[in-house]
């Protein structure tokens, strides 16, 4: 099969499962909707995508975009690697909170396969969607685990002596699980967009101080 043919294919799928979500929500997306959409039969989406939760991934990583060319301008301004910390989870939260089905089916994805092999097909399929103004954001975005995503952020900290190497861990895993606890309150209704983020940003900020090695002056 041709590469342009395949991709030509491929992006009609895709494009049929972003009209769906904004339509009728990620839960709604079934396989027979989305072949009717893109107008193929059920059949042929299994020739291109292995089943609809990977599609799904595909487009939802497509509508993550605004969240990678967003966290430049979240971290220019930062003075140290803790600010950086801090500022790219501000930026995660202002837009994951924003669109949680989405973020939901990316991070905790259903997939079955390894889904950094899913990020590395998805980049060599829209390699327009990692650019970005440098090398470390970069990084991050490629890592679809979001456990080694967190912790390039966390590696810097503990370099410039925020943060001692045994914590390093603590503090990672900390964040993410109040991360997640908070979305699944999100996706249920229980929380609002703006109480989620304030809530996420303020126990971070309280987990950061209680592993803080090195005198440091919060930017907000």
């Amino acid at each position: 099969m041709k590469p342009l043919h395949r991709n030509r294919v491929m992006m009609d799928f895709i494009t049929a499962v972003d009209h769906l979500i904004l339509e009728e929500g990620i839960r709604n997306v079934t396989l027979r909707k989305v072949a009717s959409k893109a107008g193929y039969n059920t059949a042929t989406l299994y020739n291109y995508f292995e089943s609809l939760d990977h599609l799904i991934f595909f487009s939802a990583m497509r509508m993550i975009k605004d969240y990678a060319l967003a966290i430049h301008d979240y971290t220019k301004d930062a003075d140290n690697a803790m600010d950086r910390f801090l500022k790219v989870w501000e930026c995660f939260c202002d837009y994951s909170f924003d669109k949680p089905e989405v973020y939901n089916a990316i991070f905790f994805s259903g997939v079955t396969n390894d889904v950094e092999d899913y990020v590395e097909e998805y980049y060599n399929l829209f390699p327009e969607d990692l650019q970005t103004a440098d090398a470390k954001t970069s990084t991050m975005l490629i890592k679809s685990n979001i456990t080694e995503r967190g912790m390039t952020t966390v590696r810097d900290c503990i370099l410039e002596g925020y943060i001692s190497e045994d914590d390093g861990n603590r503090l990672n895993e900390m964040t993410l699980l109040v991360y997640e606890g908070v979305l699944k309150r999100v996706l249920s209704g229980k929380l609002s967009y703006e109480d989620a983020r304030n809530k996420t940003m303020d126990y971070i900020k309280s987990i950061v101080k209680g592993l803080l090695i090195k005198k440091y002056e919060f930017y907000y």
